[in-house]
């Protein structure tokens, strides 16, 4: 049996392999891409949590008399602008 006309089916079929092995790379490469900005985007959320919990565990805890005249310095500020992200 002469298997002389398989060889290049057996190549192309092979390099398809490797083509569609490639593709999944990429996509999971980019997948993994995607999930590591969204990670580093919850984390940045956490610390703001973490920032305002604090601020609400101080305010809990201070004085009434030493949060009122924190209170009245920051009725002089400007308003803050919140940033959406």
């Amino acid at each position: 049996m002469d298997l002389g006309p398989l060889v290049p089916i057996v190549a192309i079929l092979s390099g398809l392999g490797w083509g569609v092995i490639g593709l999944q790379k990429r996509k999971l490469t980019m997948s993994a891409n995607a999930s590591s900005e969204e990670a580093e985007g919850l984390r940045a959320e956490n610390r703001k949590l973490a920032e305002r919990i604090a601020v609400l565990e101080r305010i809990a805890t201070d004085k009434p008399s030493r949060l009122s005249a924190e209170i009245d310095g920051l009725a002089s500020l400007p308003p803050r602008r919140e940033t959406t992200e």
